[in-house]
């Protein structure tokens, strides 16, 4: 199986040597477009750090707080089955193509990164799920039963994201393993799982405990 053209040019220029692969996650029987994990097993140069610090790859990557969330909802699907869901900072698409899995009516994979939406259109294809695009958070109508999100709160620049979650969907569900102090009112913690980014970093044992937060608009 060949990968997508774009995707994989797009990775040759941060890394030359590097391949993606379509990789069954553990867990899931969810498939994607990642790099090899032969990538990840060899010293980096100077300028490939750099590259990779200024434009990550996050989309050749399925983070543990999304595999979480899409393991979640493929055991829970009354979360999302015949609901209008969007998929907050998709990435790769792991999560919006597990709510397409589990029945949802409509889902929307939104993200900034053109690349990261190519990345989304080419998983979705690779699990025969039929997804929708934007670009802007913001330019979507209030019309959406549940915001999934998985992996935004990296930087706490984002926590404000908690509250406009609420702007256009009634309730939100998000997957995070950053945020030790995690405290909004809005959103109660539903508990906690294990999962590691794949291919695995081999990042810091705290990062592989996900937990998941419910939130639900006041005014319904």
């Amino acid at each position: 199986m060949t990968a997508p053209a774009a995707l994989q040019g797009a990775l040759n220029e941060l890394l030359g040597d590097a391949q993606l692969s379509a990789t069954a996650l553990p867990g899931s029987d969810i498939q994607l477009w990642l790099i090899d994990a032969q990538n990840m097993d060899r010293a980096f140069s100077p300028e490939e750090t750099r590259r990779i610090l200024e434009e990550p790859p996050y989309w050749s990557f399925c983070w543990a707080s999304g595999l979480v969330l899409a393991r979640w909802l493929a055991e829970n699907p009354e979360w999302v089955r015949g609901k209008r869901v969007l998929d907050f900072g998709a990435g790769s698409g792991v999560v919006a193509i597990a709510a397409a899995k589990a029945g949802a009516r409509e889902v929307v994979a939104c993200d900034l990164d053109p690349l990261a939406l190519a990345a989304c259109r080419a998983n979705a294809a690779l699990n025969e799920v039929e997804l929708s695009y934007s670009a802007d958070f913001f330019a979507e109508a209030d019309r959406f039963d549940l915001i999934i999100v998985a992996d935004v709160l990296y930087d706490r620049a984002n926590l404000p994201l908690l509250d406009q979650f609420l702007s256009r969907g009634r309730q939100a569900l998000v997957a995070d393993s950053r945020v030790r102090d995690f405290n909004h009112p809005l959103y109660i913690r539903l508990g906690q799982m294990e999962a590691s980014t794949w291919p695995d970093l081999a990042e810091p044992a705290e990062f592989r405990h996900v937990s998941l937060y419910h939130a639900e608009r006041l005014n319904g």
